[in-house]
């Protein structure tokens, strides 16, 4: 298994877990992109959201679930944060596990339409 997410799930890579059930894992980022970056993951190996199947999509629900959770308890919830899903190259996916990245704790800049 050359999956760096699944190491972490398995034990063998060290994290710093915010949150963990039987079907999560969260994390914080090592190279964070703001004050608070978390990762949410599941346990279960789905590389892209294009892979997600039919039995999978309540994992969804579970990681926004957590999301918000994490949030509340990291004390971004009232501020605002931002939850992203990146998707294949062009998405700027990165580890092909799929993953959220829960960003905080300082304002954020708006999205903006890419020049061409």
């Amino acid at each position: 298994m050359d999956c760096i997410f699944c190491k972490i799930i398995a034990g063998t890579i060290p994290s710093n877990k915010i949150y963990e059930d039987e079907q999560i894992l969260a994390f914080h980022d090592i190279q964070p992109l703001a004050a608070v970056h978390a990762l949410i993951i599941p346990k279960k190996h789905i590389a892209t959201m294009n892979e997600v199947e039919e039995q999978d999509w309540y994992l969804i629900g579970e990681i926004h679930r957590v999301a918000q959770l994490i949030a509340r308890d990291l004390g971004i919830a009232e501020t605002g944060y931002r939850l992203v899903n990146n998707c294949g190259v062009e998405g700027g996916q990165v580890v092909y596990h799929i993953h959220y990245h829960l960003l905080g704790g300082e304002q954020l800049e708006p999205l903006k339409k890419a020049e061409h």
